[in-house]
């Protein structure tokens, strides 16, 4: 057993409503090793530090001393009149965001209780933009407005590289020269800066680590994990700091500037759990340098890749389960920034993250780095073991809402999670990533809805079959049509993430894109959308291989640090650019049920051609949409088992009476009493229990043999469409 300790810290900032879940994933794997470890989220409590009244003091006592009133902006002006306003409200507005004061949402509400600046501009038509909300969802959006105006408070006058849910992003974005980002974090701190450190010495005090990780999942973690490595340097000489996430996975793959190295004492890739039990053994002396797994360091002067580890990479179902001890779970912020009803659950309320399979399993869009670990690899996890681990996380956090997520969360993987979840009893809201496969049938959704998933979101991107097939999406605007159909009939919301700019693309396509995401939105089949512009990266099909897509890549030159953002022309396609705020404009307003009759164009300001889509494609597709039951289909019935009553009818015939009982209804089937009992026993074989689900096969080998006809004729007769309708799902 190493006699390391281990403090896992992910730096300012990411979300407010709940932790990111690196650290709690590697926690949870350290506990099988029986190595003591720690976490914190260094984001939320600053935040919580710089939102108090003691905080908010110290930002207006600093501004005071540090500019003439005629310096700042208007906005900033009226919020340093209004600052006894902000003192008086800031410590009830943070509890109320932490569902810990619910009736403040009334003294919100009334609009005559918050100081209120700039970032209130934008609710004159509150009703419009969110249709009927609740009074708390609307205190809550008054809130993060209220929360947004000190931000930019905080931005103009004390540090700015401030952001709710980002620090110095800006900096880490596409950073080939680590030089600029050294600059930077050299300067003296700022307020952020220093309660950022400071809670890092109270860390420090308490738990006396000999190792010290920093997760940087994204650009806008990267400055703040350097002020924490630059402090740890300068105080902490003896402590060993790790830097890893998402952010060196993708870009810094080919690093090489050994002046990052006054900041970290070591680089990890991918997939943490074997790189840093290799590393902790190489720290303990128990490992030679040479058998790291995937890790930069600097070694004389020069910064050196270390790979030659022989052991594998930790197998998905021995990885741990989550551990979020430590954490201030009951802390974090619920807010709601804008009107999508997807981004509201991002931000909206705590989620335990968890991955059902490691990697993707379709591995092949040319716009993703398909080449990387992350995705390449991919190990799924049984559902058992997942159930277990839910249970032991819902135990642990008391909340049982998961964010599963995967790349894309595979279809017959969400089944049998359902099955268990369901087969358990348990109770779990969920929601997660998907590919828009056609096996999403209605009855599959059916049957996710039934054991929690409320919402899913998947890529759409272009909205062309011939751009989806460049992409090698796998996928047609047909199939993706039906799927979300049979997603929102079973009460699921479903989320596009929408993408112009694509190579080759035409001001045609785009249009003809815009007109597809138009009529799915009509068609009520889409709740939510997003666009992006296409960006090519290193690790991508297009970024290895850009000719192939008919563009070439102009930059921008690598500088020994970030190597992932690349900048290209696309010679053959359109002025992407000019199209963002029309699509974007559009696209709010199809969110909200308006401007379905607007012609294309005039949601541009320059002229666009007329859409070549039919204006019934959607309508078309969702009409063929088609099922057939495969001989090895899983069966499962669903609802309670129903009540048998026998009764003669005015023949004396004796007859069986079926009653069913659903959460919301009630229904019979009055039945000759033999075939009423056949049906009942039917229904036992196929309900949930211990028992794996039946698949058809299995059904007619236990019951072709019955007097009253074979499951195939029963299959061709109105009671076989009864049950269908009221909870017998074929998946």
């Amino acid at each position: 057993m190493l006699r390391l300790k281990v403090l896992l810290i992910t730096p300012p900032f990411t979300q407010l409503n709940t932790p990111y879940p690196a650290t709690a994933y590697l926690k949870g794997f350290l506990n099988t090793q029986k190595i003591d470890s720690y976490q914190m989220d260094l984001g939320i409590e600053t935040i919580l530090q710089l939102f108090s009244e003691q905080g908010l003091t110290t930002i207006f006592d600093t501004i005071q001393e540090d500019f003439e009133l005629e310096e700042l902006s208007p906005n900033s002006q009226r919020m340093l009149y209004l600052q006894a306003d902000y003192l008086q409200t800031i410590q009830p507005t943070i509890d109320f965001l932490q569902h810990r004061n619910p009736t403040l949402a009334h003294s919100i509400c009334s609009r005559q209780y918050l100081p209120e600046a700039s970032r209130f501009e934008q609710v004159e038509d509150l009703d419009w933009a969110f249709g009927s909300m609740g009074i708390q969802d609307r205190a809550r959006h008054f809130a993060t407005l209220y929360l947004e105006d000190l931000g930019d408070l905080i931005k103009e006058c004390i540090d700015e590289h401030f952001g709710f849910s980002r620090y110095a992003e800006r900096l880490g974005r596409t950073a080939t020269h680590f030089e600029p980002l050294r600059q930077a974090v050299e300067q003296p701190n700022s307020l952020v800066s220093d309660i950022l450190v400071q809670l890092l010495d109270a860390a420090l005090e308490e738990y006396q680590p000999d190792v010290v990780c920093l997760t940087a999942p994204f650009p806008g973690n990267l400055f703040g994990a350097l002020k924490c490595g630059q402090h740890l340097k300068e105080h902490y000489p003896n402590i060993k700091i790790v830097l890893g996430g998402g952010y060196a996975n993708t870009e810094l793959r080919s690093l090489s500037d050994e002046t990052f190295f006054d900041y970290v004492d070591f680089v990890s890739l991918d997939d943490g759990e074997a790189p840093l039990l290799f590393l902790l053994e190489y720290i303990a002396g128990k490992r030679p340098q040479s058998d790291l797994k995937r890790i930069f360091l600097r070694s004389n002067g020069v910064v050196t890749y270390c790979n030659n580890a022989i052991e594998k990479d930790v197998a998905q179902r021995e990885v741990g389960t989550p551990d979020y001890s430590d954490l201030l779970l009951e802390d974090y912020l619920s807010v709601i920034e804008i009107a999508n009803p997807m981004h509201s659950l991002w931000s909206d309320g705590r989620w335990n993250k968890l991955t059902l399979a490691h990697g993707c399993y379709w591995g092949k869009c040319s716009f993703c780095d398909i080449s990387l670990d992350y995705i390449q690899r991919y190990e799924p996890v049984n559902a058992a073991i997942l159930c277990d681990r839910i249970q032991t996380i819902i135990e642990q956090t008391g909340q049982n809402g998961f964010h599963f997520v995967d790349e894309a969360a595979p279809p017959a993987l969400m089944r049998d999670l359902a099955l268990e979840i369901l087969r358990r009893n348990m109770t779990v809201v969920w929601w997660t990533n998907i590919r828009f496969e056609k096996s999403f049938t209605k009855d599959l959704c059916q049957l996710l809805k039934a054991s929690g998933c409320i919402a899913v979101s998947g890529g759409l991107e272009v909205a062309s079959d011939r751009l989806l097939d460049l992409m090698q999406k796998g996928v047609t605007v047909s199939q993706v049509a039906q799927v979300c159909a049979a997603f929102t009939d079973s009460g699921i919301m479903v989320h596009a993430y929408l993408m112009y700019g694509f190579p080759t693309q035409t001001a045609q396509e785009t249009i003809d894109s815009l007109e597809m995401v138009r009529q799915l939105f009509e068609a009520g089949v889409l709740q939510s959308g997003f666009w992006h512009q296409f960006a090519m990266t290193a690790h991508s099909p297009v970024g290895l291989a850009p000719e192939e897509y008919a563009v070439e890549r102009v930059g921008p030159n690598f500088g020994g640090f970030a190597d992932n953002d690349l900048y290209h022309n696309d010679p053959t396609g359109t002025q992407h650019e000019l199209f963002s705020a029309g699509l974007k404009t559009s696209l709010f307003n199809y969110m909200h049920g308006a401007g379905f009759e607007m012609p294309l164009g005039e949601w541009f300001d320059f002229g666009t051609p007329q859409t070549s889509v039919s204006p019934q494609f959607i309508a078309e597709a969702l009409a063929k949409a088609t099922s057939s039951t495969r001989s090895n289909a899983l069966l499962v019935w669903l609802p309670a088992l129903p009540m048998l009553f026998f009764e003669s009818d005015e023949n004396g015939e004796e007859l069986g009476i079926l009653t069913f009982h659903t959460k919301s209804t009630s229904w019979e089937l009055a039945l000759p009493a033999d075939l009423a009992e056949h049906i009942c026993q039917i229904l036992d074989f196929l309900s949930l229990s211990d028992s794996k689900p039946s698949t058809l096969q299995q059904l007619k080998k236990q019951f072709d043999e019955s007097p009253v006809g074979s499951i195939s004729e029963l299959m061709d007769t109105f009671i076989w469409e009864q049950l269908r309708a009221h909870g017998l799902l074929v998946l």
